[in-house]
């Protein structure tokens, strides 16, 4: 089965959600966590994104930012491969880091936004774990957890670098109040009403959430791309964003891998960098496998595929081409000189 599209565009907002594979923790301790941080500050920084919100789990993570540049693939691309490389390394494991392909539900920035943020913080004090604990325990837990935004956005600590706390915070009317007291009660007020519309509404919308007309809009959007895919086997590959010329794309790939252009286009054993070259041109060409064998003279789509799954396997187990692949990232998305 084809995955989903990933529908993308600047100024799109996401909701972004990712698990630990078989929902094992993915941070064993506050350093894991701390250099996830770090990690997701360079991501921000190198992709432009704004973020809103940031809550981590045990064994998953939210993330509530927006695309400037309409390039959400490779931010999370990059923040996912650098840290599954830490996380290995460090504890000496190989293999997938996290269940399957991250989730991204698009939002509409209204009143939409303010519940899920709301729905987001409250995170660590919901589920099996706190049912029948009263509220004001679960006032006080959540007031002491450290590993969200939320002790920033109610001034109960410095907020975190780089979140952009304002457009949420302005959406309240603070009646005589700061923003940070009117925005920790209306958040711990859902501790209390135990709203269930809202956590309802989320679970049933699938692509988007927001009004009927936002949803429209974005369906109609991602049936536009729908019709661009011609196979099953092209969809997995296909990105919306700046793209690049297949002739401009392999030139990078050769100065960051310090070879000859030449040599992405003959069968070498045990080489990755005909598999460097695929995903270069599948993420930053839009080119579906079938264009991409043509390309390098490669015989079936097939065998591209093969290669693309030898390069994302490569750079989850080695530091050195999680390090190349970033970098030609970063030239691919930001020069202008490609």
């Amino acid at each position: 089965m084809a995955r989903t599209l990933r529908l993308q565009f600047p100024g799109a907002i996401y909701h972004v959600t990712f698990r630990g594979n078989e929902r094992r923790i993915i941070f064993r301790q506050d350093a894991d966590r701390q250099r996830f941080l770090d990690q997701l500050a360079e991501s921000r920084d190198l992709f432009q994104v704004r973020l809103f919100l940031v809550c981590l789990m045990s064994n998953h993570v939210h993330l509530l930012l927006e695309t400037p540049c309409g390039n959400l693939a490779a931010f999370m691309g990059r923040l996912l491969t650098a840290y599954a490389v830490y996380f290995n390394r460090h504890y000496r494991r190989a293999g997938h880091l996290t269940q399957g392909r991250y989730h991204a539900k698009m939002v509409e920035g209204d009143a939409y936004l303010l519940k899920l943020s709301r729905y987001i913080h409250l995170n660590p004090v919901c589920g099996k774990p706190w049912q029948g604990i009263v509220a004001s325990d679960r006032i006080k837990a959540l007031r002491a957890y450290r590993w969200s935004t939320y002790r920033g956005y109610v001034g109960l600590e410095k907020s975190w670098p780089g979140i952009d706390e304002e457009p949420l915070l302005a959406m309240l009317q603070t009646n005589g109040e700061s923003s940070c007291e009117r925005y920790q009660k209306y958040v711990e007020a859902g501790l209390i009403d135990n709203d269930e519309g809202f956590p309802r509404v989320y679970r049933q919308s699938r692509l988007a959430l927001g009004s009927a007309k936002f949803i429209d809009g974005v369906r109609q959007r991602y049936d536009q791309l729908l019709r661009g895919t011609r196979r099953p086997e092209d969809a997995a590959l296909r990105r919306i964003g700046r793209l690049r010329s297949p002739e401009a794309v392999l030139p990078v790939v050769a100065q960051v891998l310090q070879v000859r252009l030449e040599m992405f286009y003959a069968r070498r054993r045990n080489s990755l960098l005909r598999a460097a070259a695929i995903w270069a041109l599948s993420r930053h060409a839009d080119l579906n496998q079938r264009q991409i064998a043509k390309i390098l003279m490669m015989n079936t789509g097939a065998a591209v595929s093969h290669q693309l799954a030898r390069w994302r396997n490569a750079v989850n187990t080695s530091p050195r081409w999680q390090a190349l692949q970033t970098e030609m990232d970063r030239l691919l998305t930001l020069s202008d000189n490609y």
